[in-house]
């Protein structure tokens, strides 16, 4: 490898656009620490979009029209922030950028009549501001670092997102963007790469929480003409969309990050594997391998150092088992996603039978911070054993939904309550799921459990991609057991028959207690009750036998659930209720005579005829005919319909 010659830096930003200006005034721009004219950025991640973002820069551009004001529209990934989208930041010139929040199509004249009288809206929610040197503040509006949202996390991985243009190698070139790489390959040989970032104590973010440098040294040491690097974002977990976001909202951190672990293990192609479902990740995943090879950071001869490095991008057709990694190399081949017996492991011997390393957006995207700032700085974040910080999904019954990242050994309640701002409604709090499919429920005397690998094993949970489902009073954790245990079934690849079979099973036995069986035959409540005292046995040797990670860790969410809310179960088994009434099949409808006006549409619309009485006498449920719809709940004008 030869020298890089000449300041990185310098050589970095030569290739920046815009050359006519002085370097200083070319960067401040970049970094729109001033702007000539006012800049709209808007959240245009698929949450923003959701959330109607296209509607509203529709209107954003129909009023900048109207009035001819000459201004730019930057379309920026998420921010983290998903329950306020649409979001709309505004940076007027020699004014900090502000924050607004749900910002749909029809609030946009109020606000920017507003702004452009620099006045700050009453009707429409101001979030923050991003304060700069020397620019003016709105008054009264909190700093992004201490919103209440942000200010307990540690943005690392998410620092750029929702803030820079996506789809800008110049901005991102402006902010210090590939320096780390191309000092990298200047400064290090690929042992040494390995040996820091195995000493920062980085461990993969994608599940089993593996040492990244020790990893990656399998493939270093092992002798072959060709090696491959994979970054897994076949993101498929219940809940999660963390890598959606990052690489919708930074995707030059990615491939920085793939640039310098390619490095590390002496790769000179790789891939980045991601489902199709994600259309505006791929398309700005593209435009940025794009401008990096435009700029000569990817592809022969790189800055002159000799190393020759690609990348492709590799969509997946959606199949949740293509996430273990000896599937997803099956799948970037070309054929079946099917897992494989492992010894040898894919650093060994992996696609097309040379080493190939599999690690997924987030562990890429932390590696652009080991390097530069050192191994003590990444180090120093987090408890003993894991280090640096976490992102998290969070989603379910919690006041913010959105991204969050922190340090780890951050405890989930902190994470719940003190950043998301804890359960809607005045509900109490009963479960988080963590780790999708293959993780487990923490219930509320584990909410103190640090987010730590090792400590969430330890109450039955695991890391995982870092899915949070937040679950309130109001759900029912057989009925959670059996969502997840139908998409796990539905998702088996079907090649080993533990897996096949067990799970499949184990959904016969969870659909079984959930519903009220109707006429049945007489040996069906045995056959119910017999079921059910199989499903710890069976999902014991689900874990044991099944051949891939996936399906050993497949009986997770009941066997968590199981062990937590036994009660809940029983009440499903013997008592055939569920106190969430959730299970529909379990309701119990009864009408309150008191009530009841005799008008009779229960009667009429009831599809089963389990409804009886005379014109304006009070009605009754025959429960051997109910079958538990809810029609007569629904249409009843007098609430007198009782749910039990």
């Amino acid at each position: 490898m030869e020298r890089i010659e000449g300041n990185i830096e310098s050589l970095l930003i030569n290739k920046v656009a815009n050359v006519e200006v002085d370097t200083e005034t070319k960067l401040s721009l970049l970094k729109r620490e001033k702007v000539e004219k006012p800049v709209i950025y808007l959240g245009a991640g698929t949450c923003g979009l959701g959330a109607g973002a296209g509607k509203t820069l529709e209107s954003i551009k129909s009023y900048l029209n109207t009035n001819s004001i000459d201004a730019e529209i930057v379309e920026v990934g998420c921010i983290g922030l998903c329950a306020a989208e649409p979001i709309v930041d505004i940076q007027l010139p020699d004014h900090n950028r502000v924050s607004f929040s749900k910002v749909t199509s029809e609030k946009v004249d109020s606000l920017m009549d507003s702004i452009f009288n620099l006045e700050l809206p009453e009707e429409i929610d101001v979030q923050y501001q991003f304060p700069i040197d020397q620019n003016r503040s709105w008054e009264g509006v909190t700093t992004f670092s201490e919103h209440p949202y942000f200010k307990n996390q540690m943005r690392i991985v998410l620092q750029n997102c929702g803030s820079v243009n996506p789809v800008s190698i110049d901005e991102y070139i402006a902010i210090g963007g590939y320096t780390s790489y191309l000092s990298t390959i200047n400064t290090f040989n690929s042992e040494e790469v390995c040996d820091m970032v195995e000493k920062s104590g980085l461990r993969g973010r994608g599940g089993g929480g593996f040492t990244t440098g020790a990893k990656w040294k399998f493939a270093l040491n092992t002798p072959a003409e060709q090696k491959y690097l994979i970054c897994n974002a076949d993101e498929g977990d219940p809940g999660a969309f963390m890598d959606r976001a990052i690489i919708e909202g930074d995707p030059h951190r990615l491939l920085e990050g793939m640039m310098i672990a390619a490095f590390g293990i002496g790769a000179t192609k790789s891939y980045v594997y991601i489902r199709a479902e994600y259309p505006l990740a791929i398309e700005r995943l593209d435009i940025a391998i794009k401008q990096a090879r435009e700029y000569g950071l990817l592809g022969k001869d790189i800055f002159g150092s000799g190393i020759d490095f690609d990348i492709k991008v590799k969509m997946g057709a959606g199949a949740f088992v293509c996430g273990e990694e000896t599937a997803l190399i099956k799948s970037v081949e070309g054929k079946r996603g099917m897992p494989i017996p492992r010894p040898p492991f894919p650093a060994v011997k992996g696609l097309f039978g040379k080493p190939t390393i599999i690690n997924n957006v987030e562990t890429l995207s932390c590696l652009r911070e080991i390097i530069p700032h050192g191994v003590d700085s990444f180090s120093s974040i987090g408890t003993a054993k894991s280090k640096g910080t976490k992102v998290f999904a969070l989603s379910g019954k919690v006041t913010l939904t959105g991204l969050v990242e922190v340090p780890m050994g951050t405890t989930i309640r902190q994470v719940i309550f003190d950043i998301a701002g804890g359960i809607p409604n005045n509900k109490k709090f009963k479960s988080v799921q963590i780790g999708g499919p293959s993780g487990g429920c923490i219930t509320e005397e584990n909410l103190d459990i640090e987010v730590d690998y090792d400590s969430l094993i330890s109450i039955g949970a695991m890391m995982g991609s870092g899915g949070l489902v937040v679950m309130d009073e109001d759900t029912c954790m057989v009925d959670v057991a059996k969502f997840f245990m139908d998409f796990i079934q539905r998702e088996s690849c079907g090649k080993c028959i533990p897996c096949r079979e067990g799970t499949r099973r184990m959904l016969e036995i969870l659909e079984s207690i959930t519903h009220k069986p109707i006429n049945a035959a007489q040996n069906e409540a045995l056959e119910r009750f017999k079921g059910v005292t199989q499903l710890e046995k069976l999902g014991r040797v689900i874990k044991e036998t099944s051949l891939c990670g996936l399906g050993q860790t497949a009986p997770n969410p009941v066997l968590s659930t199981l062990h937590w809310f036994r009660n809940e179960y029983e009440e499903h088994i013997f008592d055939r209720k569920c106190r969430a009434n959730v299970c529909t099949e379990l309701r119990t409808f009864t009408i309150d005579v008191d009530k009841c006006t005799g008008c009779t549409i229960c009667a009429k619309k009831c599809p089963t005829d389990a409804i009886i009485g005379s014109r304006k006498q009070p009605h009754f449920v025959v429960d051997d005919k109910c079958i538990s719809c809810g029609t007569c709940f629904d249409v009843c004008k007098f609430d007198s319909i009782v749910i039990s």
